[in-house]
């Protein structure tokens, strides 16, 4: 799964959202400077944030971003739709909707247990678990494994064929 810097930037500035949700309104330059985000950017993704409804905005003295409801309902999968759509797409329809012929007829099944196998994980991670720093057992698990922590647990063996 490829992560853009759109939606890292989006998760950690929640993220920080999350923490100061009892404080108040947060200034998107301190958000901007303690997650290390661009200004200009995280502005224009906290707006988008605003717009699908995850934080809200105020003006002023005291104003800035926060949270539209507690970190403990917003889940990381929520953070990703608000910025980049579906968790799983392929080129911008739904796994359950594409069909592939012949010897990849089965190809469509893989793509919705990938979305599945997502879902598990960002579903059940709420903004508040990050900040607490204590994942959700769906998400332990998984660390938890052997090749968790390996880029390619499994190298493609290579193959020769003698002529």
């Amino acid at each position: 799964m490829r992560i853009s810097a759109k939606v890292d930037y989006a998760v950690r500035a929640s993220i920080e959202l999350a923490a100061a949700y009892d404080s108040g309104y947060a200034k998107a330059d301190a958000i901007a400077v303690a997650q290390q985000i661009p200004a200009p950017f995280l502005v224009s993704i906290l707006n988008q944030l605003r717009l699908s409804g995850v934080v809200i905005s105020r003006r002023g003295a005291d104003g800035g971003y926060r949270l539209s409801v507690p970190p403990t309902s917003l889940s990381i999968a929520d953070v990703i739709r608000a910025v980049d759509g579906p968790l799983a797409n392929i080129a911008g329809v739904q796994p359950e909707d594409v069909e592939y012929p012949g010897n990849a007829s089965a190809l469509r099944d893989t793509w919705v247990a990938l979305r599945v196998a997502i879902r598990t994980v960002l579903e059940a991670v709420t903004l508040a678990d990050v900040v607490s720093g204590e994942l959700p057992g769906e998400a332990t698990e998984l660390l938890g494994m052997d090749d968790a922590w390996l880029t390619r647990p499994r190298p493609l063996p290579i193959v020769t064929t003698a002529d």
